[in-house]
């Protein structure tokens, strides 16, 4: 799994419930400290805004000094969810947005969901181009998928499902709920819930490698800490600050 990818899971954990936001509290801001075997690589802001009926979540991941000299890493995504059809508060994503540069490598596109002609319009600025796909009546971009994951009641040794369009595949991807451990953090320690996505998809749900997540167990299912193996060590993204906190037990 690349950097990108652990980054880009570490700011895409925010989520309510299907009637209302409960126990979150919002404006949320999460801070999160990325490592590579130990050693620093990077660090990721997510924060989320709710206007209205509209749902905003930004979010930003940049490498480490040390790592910018030969691989650069400085992404901003944009997720945009508005109220469900049936007039609950948890909707669907309306717009997608992404602006990355990674190394040599640059993406720079919009996703525009209509989830009752069940298409994406993908608009890709690099090189003007224009496409259309046929998604799921209910389908999630690469940030806000695990906008559902936290909504989950998360019982242990069961499996829940997500439809996530990586702007090129839909994939339905299958996220397994393991066990509950007593987690040690720089911040506290925490009761949680870990759990692993079956990886399938670019951005969060990457092709290769594996994923753990660790979320308070609670309601408000927090990431305390995400981990992913690679072929030389693991990265590792640990919550270090932000403005809303979880309680600690």
């Amino acid at each position: 799994m690349s950097l990108r990818a652990v980054l880009g899971a570490v700011l895409v954990v925010i989520v309510t419930s299907v009637s209302g936001w409960g126990a979150f509290s919002l404006p949320e801001r999460l801070v999160f400290d990325v490592s590579w075997s130990g050693i620093k690589a990077g660090s990721a802001v997510q924060e989320v805004v709710l206007n209205g009926d509209v749902v905003t979540i930004t979010s930003t991941s940049k490498s480490a000094d040390w790592l910018s000299v030969f691989y650069k890493v400085d992404d901003h995504m944009e997720a945009v969810m508005t109220k469900g059809e049936n007039g609950q508060l948890f909707g669907v994503p309306r717009i997608y947005r992404e602006n990355l540069s990674e190394g040599r490598t640059r993406f720079h596109k919009e996703v525009t969901f209509d989830h009752t002609e069940r298409n994406a319009v993908i608009v890709n600025f690099l090189d003007n181009s224009r496409s259309n796909f046929t998604i799921t009546p209910i389908t999630f971009d690469s940030l806000s998928c695990f906008f559902f994951a936290r909504l989950q009641d998360l019982e242990i040794g069961k499996s829940f499902y997500i439809d996530v369009f990586d702007g090129k595949r839909l994939h339905n991807t299958e996220v397994k709920v393991l066990r509950r451990e007593e987690l040690k953090t720089d911040v506290g320690t925490f009761k949680t819930i870990l759990i692993m996505p079956l990886l399938k998809t670019n951005g969060i749900f990457s092709k290769t490698g594996e994923l753990y997540i660790w979320l308070t167990d609670d309601e408000r299912h927090i990431p305390v800490k995400m981990k992913s193996k690679v072929k030389i060590g693991s990265i590792t993204a640990k919550l270090v600050g932000g403005s809303y906190w979880p309680e600690k037990k």
